[in-house]
């Protein structure tokens, strides 16, 4: 049986470790490009606030060639989807068919990939879509994966959650509507280890810092206020 060409849409979370890790168990699919947008204002993964060299160590890990898509410090939807555009055009123009996602549960964000795909004639795989986040986190730490929180929401955490190994107790102890995989926002992390990579990921935690952000007028899951705090825990490479 042929594979499909496919490249897969890489955060550096746990949600993206645990897809691609069933992705590479899937026959029917060829990994073979990862794709990740950075803020060029900092350097920084999009969203998680991670150093470019760990992200960079990390793919290294994973043995799977890499892009980046760097945007700007605030990009607006007009910037974000020219880059886009750009970048999967190339992707088809060199026989890429499938872009694959570590989304769960979010339908508009995932119907918002399908079209904008569709448009470009590329079809979109979600490898633990509507699977129970609960159980995904287990599975996760049963693989032996391991990752650590990197930024996470203050309406419900505080400066001492971010820097934190997830593991069991973690789990039994999140806040009250709080989803396990923190797949509303709640917290993003750094996978440093497991099943798929070659090597461990070293680094140290250096500083934590508190940010506020105007709340997106189309976003009320995450604070209904006209700004939202998060907390970002500050990961340095080893190798630095």
């Amino acid at each position: 049986m042929n594979k499909t060409k496919t490249y897969f849409n890489w955060s550096s979370g746990k949600d993206s470790a645990l897809a691609l890790y069933h992705l590479l168990q899937d026959d029917r699919y060829s990994v073979e490009e990862l794709i990740t947008t950075i803020n060029s204002h900092y350097n920084r993964v999009s969203m998680h606030g991670l150093r470019k060299e760990l992200l960079l160590a990390q793919t290294n890990a994973l043995n799977i060639k890499s892009s980046l898509i760097e945007l700007p410090e605030m990009p607006n939807m007009e910037i974000y989807e020219q880059k886009m555009t750009d970048i999967v055009t190339r992707l088809k123009d060199d026989g890429f068919t499938h872009s694959a996602f570590g989304d769960i549960f979010l339908e508009d964000l995932k119907t918002y990939r399908e079209n904008q795909l569709a448009e470009i004639g590329l079809k979109a795989v979600f490898p633990i879509w509507k699977r129970n986040t609960k159980e995904l986190i287990h599975e996760f730490l049963d693989l032996g994966f391991k990752t650590i929180i990197v930024c996470a929401n203050s309406k419900y955490f505080s400066e001492d959650f971010v820097g934190t190994v997830i593991d069991k107790h973690f789990i039994d102890n999140l806040p009250e509507g709080v989803d396990p995989c923190g797949e509303n926002g709640e917290f993003h992390t750094f996978c440093f280890d497991g099943p798929i990579f070659n090597k461990a990921i070293e680094f140290t935690i250096g500083e934590k810092v508190y940010r506020e952000y105007n709340t997106p007028k189309t976003d009320d899951s995450i604070c209904k206020s006209d700004k939202y705090g998060v907390w970002y825990c500050d990961l340095i490479s080893k190798s630095s």
